[in-house]
């Protein structure tokens, strides 16, 4: 019987980070967890950082694990991770500092005033088709313009998986997936914009050739593989936005469907062949990421989970340790539609106390003060859930058809009541599945660059027979038509707020 390849998902989020080996028998995937650590930002005098040595020594652990147990015999290995922050080098190869997170708080409405005096807003969008958000990397590098040092001894700049990458191979490369967060690339071209570059007055020379998912950087360097243990494994660039290979994990039968990346974030969206950067998408501000095989991912950033995430920890600060299924059982508890939030305020993107916000934005548009935690999370729920159609019906729009279902993947499955409400309010059924979305996209991009899976649709058909897919149908569908009125009143008037 011939042995399963194994391969070695480095997934790392916002919070916290993965190793997971994944073994393909020719017919399904399983997945082992190997290592698992913590991923914190780092407070540094008033500015907000990854402590990019301590993720690195996580995944030094992360393959040393595989190099000491039954799974040394890994083929390749591959990092995924957030979008948009990225790391400088100097001339000899250094990290010239900590890359910025993208919460960092310098990264102001006001800086992304001062691009749009350069390159108009709506004239960026047309280049990049991607949505207006105050962490892209083209506001963050516009931030670091200021620092001459920083910019004058600057020779390449490397998306957080790209850097990792060239930590453990010494090569340098640019993944298309993840450059694509970046609103610096013509979304057409799918290359860099020259016109951008130039007009920003960026070095053009930091930014280097990008590679498609499935490109093999090379094999550890020798002071790795002494250091983590006899390794021999090609490290390949997958679908390095987490989000991209959460979508090549989408169970879908066919091509026909809305996904949400669900987590922290949402990320909603669909797979379309060419980009959309017209004046419709443009005013419902969605954007155009790359995907495998060159596709376009026509999506949204929606705040998600983060705004529960957060409530959490704040309810946790003051003593009071409640779990995620016990605020649940609170929320499906509580009255429906009591009161609703705009998920994507700029107020719920930075840490802080969370339930006093969503008290005082119900205050500030004259709703109930929801008072319980299972207020707070039935409101949390019920506007995640309106966002969720709102987003779905602009697709829908704009692309001029209505996709029959909609597929959640991701962490955010595991939030059953979430899920049973997005069916009820979107009007669709809903499929869940699969939880580790990210490490399955992840593994099979590695699968095709091993020739061992065929392209992304034989991937998703592998996906679909190896894990468990729930589906809920939608309920109560006239009370959420009534309340979808009252919650676009809300976002109406705290837009852009």
């Amino acid at each position: 019987m011939k042995s399963p390849l194994k391969m070695l998902a480095i997934d790392l989020g916002a919070s916290s980070g993965r190793g997971i080996v994944g073994k393909f028998d020719g017919q399904k995937i399983t997945l082992e967890e190997v290592h698992r650590f913590t991923n914190d930002p780092v407070n540094l005098n008033g500015a907000l950082y990854w402590d990019m040595l301590k993720l690195f020594t996580e995944i030094k652990s992360a393959i040393n694990s595989c190099a000491l147990s039954d799974n040394k015999d890994i083929k390749s290995i591959s990092i995924d991770t957030w979008g948009v922050d990225f790391g400088l080098l100097d001339q000899t190869g250094q990290l010239i500092a900590n890359p910025f997170n993208y919460r960092n708080p310098a990264l102001t409405y006001e800086l992304m005033e001062e691009v749009y005096s350069i390159i108009p807003k709506d004239e960026l969008y047309k280049i990049t088709g991607t949505q207006n958000l105050n962490f892209n990397s083209i506001y963050q590098l516009y931030l670091i313009s200021k620092n001459k040092y920083q910019m004058e001894n600057a020779k390449d700049l490397l998306f957080v998986p790209d850097l990792l990458k060239y930590f453990l191979t010494g090569v340098k490369q640019t993944e298309y997936t993840i450059a694509s967060t970046s609103q610096l690339l013509d979304a057409k071209t799918r290359n860099w914009s020259s016109e951008i570059i130039e007009k920003l007055g960026f070095n053009k020379n930091i930014f280097g050739e990008i590679v498609q998912p499935g490109t093999v950087a090379g094999k550890l360097l020798p002071a790795i593989r002494e250091e983590v243990g006899d390794i021999d494994a090609d490290v390949v660039a997958c679908a390095s936005h987490d989000t991209a290979s959460a979508v090549v994990a989408v169970p879908a039968k066919n091509d026909d469907f809305v996904y949400i990346s669900s987590g922290t974030w949402s990320l909603m969206g669909k797979e379309i062949p060419e980009p959309l950067t017209g004046d419709v998408p443009f005013k419902y501000e969605i954007t155009n990421e790359g995907g495998t095989e060159r596709k376009i991912r026509f999506l949204k950033n929606i705040m998600g989970l983060w705004i529960e995430q957060e409530s959490r920890r704040q309810w946790k600060r003051q003593g009071e340790n409640v779990s995620f299924d016990e605020l649940s059982n609170m929320a499906m508890a509580s009255k429906p539609h009591a009161c609703f939030i705009n998920p994507d305020y700029l107020a719920f993107q930075t840490p802080g106390n969370m339930p006093r916000r969503i008290q005082e934005f119900c205050e500030k548009t004259g709703q109930y003060v929801p008072q319980t935690k299972g207020e707070i999370v039935r409101c949390i729920f019920d506007s995640l859930a309106m966002c969720y159609r709102s987003t779905s019906e602009k697709i829908d729009e704009i692309t001029g058809h209505k996709a029959p279902f909609i597929n959640i993947v991701g962490g955010g499955t595991k939030e059953v009541p979430l899920c049973k409400l997005t069916a009820s309010a979107c009007g669709r059924p809903v499929y869940t599945g699969p939880v580790e979305a990210t490490a399955l996209g992840n593994i099979a991009v590695q699968a095709i660059s091993q020739g061992e899976i065929k392209d992304t649709k034989e991937a998703r058909e592998v996906i679909a027979n190896s894990f468990e897919i729930s589906c809920f149908e939608p309920e109560d569908t006239a009370m959420w038509d009534e309340g979808y009125d009252r919650f676009n009143k809300i976002v109406e008037m705290t837009k852009n707020s």
